[in-house]
């Protein structure tokens, strides 16, 4: 038994995929034509989409925000997750990427669940806590932050706000391709992550897991 994570070497997570990956063909066109963008790696990785897909499940939930929607490729693991009546509030600054995902959202026949606000993902939240204080909207379920990491810290504490207990937040990239434990690396998008994975670890409002899923995913789960 391994005291620690094994090495995913390319032939190994080769065989990961091949033994447990149901991509199905709109994801995997939707993948391909992501790949033709300069910001492609921005898409999260097929495997962690099938996790996010299985984590909605496995919680039950109806009411899921995501921040950081670019094509779409997250948005439509948790939305084909969510029951008949369940909501993905999507949040996202640009047109040119989530036109892609309304393309993808109607073929896979998601629209009626997906609520798209572009402009600042900070606001957006804001404006969904005044209508859940109000009891206009019912309490998040899952957040899932994935957008500029300069703001995570925000992100985090406004999520927490509008989450239910036993609710949960899903941090993505949070080793950040390892320049978290390289001291070279002090741009402010590292910095940014550095500081808010300390804040969780020390955050007693949540109990939590680092995984290092790929590019590292943090699960906090809402216990107050």
């Amino acid at each position: 038994m391994s005291r620690k994570a094994i090495q995913l070497t390319d032939e190994l997570y080769k065989y990961l995929l091949s033994k447990s990956l149901r991509e199905d063909k709109l994801l995997r066109d939707l993948r391909k034509e992501t790949a033709k963008l300069p910001q492609a790696g921005m898409q999260i990785s097929p495997d962690e989409g099938q996790f996010l897909h299985l984590i909605t499940k496995i919680l039950g939930a109806k009411r899921i925000l995501e921040i950081g929607t670019f094509t779409g490729y997250s948005s439509i693991c948790f939305a084909s997750a969510l029951p008949k009546d369940g909501v993905l509030y999507a949040c996202d600054t640009s047109e040119e990427w989530t036109n892609i995902a309304k393309k993808y959202w109607k073929e896979a026949g998601l629209e009626q669940k997906i609520r798209l606000k572009i402009g600042p993902a900070s606001e957006t939240l804001k404006e969904l806590k005044e209508k859940i204080d109000s009891g206009k909207e019912e309490q998040i379920d899952i957040v899932f932050i994935d957008a500029d990491k300069g703001n995570y810290r925000l992100y985090y504490e406004l999520s927490l706000s509008i989450l239910r207990k036993g609710g949960l937040i899903l941090i993505d990239n949070v080793l950040w391709d390892g320049k978290v434990i390289d001291p070279n690396h002090q741009d402010n998008d590292t910095i940014a992550i550095r500081a808010l994975n300390d804040a969780i670890l020390g955050d007693v409002r949540v109990d939590l897991s680092m995984l290092s899923i790929a590019d590292g995913l943090t699960i906090a789960r809402k216990n107050i």
